[in-house]
C-alpha cells in the first residue's frame, strides 16, 4: 500500500517523461506559421529600428523611424484618409446590407436566384472590378454621369477631384462587400425565433415597430461580426484603391497602405517603410481588440432577451 501511495504520489518516478505523441503532427504547422508569419513581423521589427535602403548598409538608429511619424505630414494625411474610407467602408455596406437581408428574408418567386445574383460582386477579382470601375468613373465617357444627365445632375469628377475620391472609392467598395454583410444577416435571421413576432402582432405591432425593437436588437451580434470583419478589411484595402487612383489626384486619397508602399517599394526607405508598417499593424489590433470588446456586450440572449 505505501509502495502503490508513493507511486501515485510521484508518477514522474514511475516513467521518464517522454514527448506527446501528437507533436510530429503539430511541428510541420508550426513551423510553417514561423516562417510564415512570426519571422516576416521579427524581421519587421528589426528593420523599423534601422535606416536601410534597398542597395545600402542597414545602421541600427534606434526608435528614430517612429520619431519621425508624428511630423511627417503625408503619414498624418494617410492616417485621415484611412480612418475616413474605413468609417465610410464600413458604415455603408451594414446599412445596405441589412436591408437588403431583410428583403431577401422575406419569401417571393425567384428568391434563390435573386440571391445569387445579388452576391456576385464580391466572387470579382479586386483588379477587374477596378477596372470596370474606373471606365464607369470617366467624367465624359463614363456610365454614371449620363445616368446623372438622364434626372439632369451635372457630371461629376468622381476619383479626378479631390474632395470626391474617397466617397468613389468607397462606392466600389460598398457594391463588391455589401453582400458579404447581408449573407451574415442572413444566417442572423434564419435563427431568430418566431414567437416574438407573433406577440408582436398580436399586441398590433407594425412591422417598424417589430423591426426596431425585435429584429434589430436581436442582430446586433451578427452586425458586430460583421462590423470586425469589414473594418478589418477595410484597413488593409489596397487594391482597389491602387488600381484606381494610386492614390491620387495627388495623395487625395492615399491611405497608410499605400504610402508605406510608396515609402518601401518606391523610394526604398526600408527602414521607415518598416516603422509604418508596425505602426498599422497596431492600429489594426487595436481597432479589433475594441470591436471585439464590443462584441462581448451584444450577447444574443441578452439581446433577445431585451427585445422580448
Amino acid at each position: 500500500m505505501r509502495e502503490a501511495a508513493a507511486s501515485n504520489a510521484h508518477p514522474s518516478a514511475r516513467s521518464p517523461w517522454r514527448p506527446p505523441s501528437y507533436w510530429p503532427f503539430v511541428l510541420p504547422a508550426v513551423v510553417t506559421v514561423s516562417a510564415v508569419i512570426v519571422f516576416p513581423w521579427v524581421f519587421t521589427l528589426w528593420m523599423s529600428l534601422h535606416e536601410w535602403t534597398v542597395g545600402g548598409s542597414s545602421s541600427f538608429v534606434g526608435l528614430a523611424n517612429y520619431l519621425r511619424l508624428p511630423g511627417d505630414p503625408r503619414f498624418a494625411d494617410a492616417v485621415v484618409h484611412t480612418l475616413y474610407y474605413t468609417v465610410l467602408a464600413v458604415l455603408l455596406p451594414l446599412v445596405l446590407g441589412t436591408v437588403s437581408a431583410v428583403i431577401f428574408h422575406a419569401r417571393f418567386p425567384l428568391r434563390g436566384f435573386l440571391r445569387g445574383i445579388f452576391v456576385m460582386p464580391m466572387m470579382a477579382t479586386p483588379v477587374a472590378i477596378a477596372l470596370v470601375w474606373t471606365m464607369m468613373f470617366h467624367p465624359q465617357l463614363g456610365v454614371l454621369n449620363y445616368l446623372l444627365s438622364l434626372v439632369g445632375i451635372p457630371p461629376q469628377l468622381w476619383v479626378f477631384e479631390p474632395a470626391t475620391v474617397i466617397p468613389s472609392l468607397v462606392l466600389v467598395e460598398t457594391w463588391q462587400w455589401t453582400p458579404l454583410v447581408m449573407l451574415i444577416l442572413l444566417g442572423g435571421l434564419a435563427a431568430i425565433p418566431a414567437e416574438p413576432y407573433e406577440s408582436a402582432l398580436i399586441d398590433g405591432a407594425n412591422r417598424w415597430q417589430m423591426f426596431r425593437h425585435i429584429t434589430l436588437p436581436m442582430l446586433a451580434p451578427f452586425l458586430m461580426v460583421a462590423a470586425i470583419i469589414r473594418t478589418i478589411d477595410a484597413l488593409k484595402s489596397f487594391d482597389i484603391i491602387y488600381a484606381i487612383t494610386q492614390g491620387g489626384p495627388g495623395t487625395a486619397s492615399e491611405t497608410i497602405n499605400l504610402y508605406l508602399y510608396s515609402v518601401a517599394f518606391a523610394y526604398y526607405d526600408i527602414g521607415y517603410g518598416s516603422a509604418i508598417a508596425v505602426v498599422f499593424f497596431a492600429l489594426v489590433i487595436g481597432l479589433s481588440v475594441l470591436l471585439l470588446a464590443l462584441r462581448q456586450r451584444t450577447k444574443w440572449t441578452e439581446m433577445g432577451g431585451a427585445a422580448l
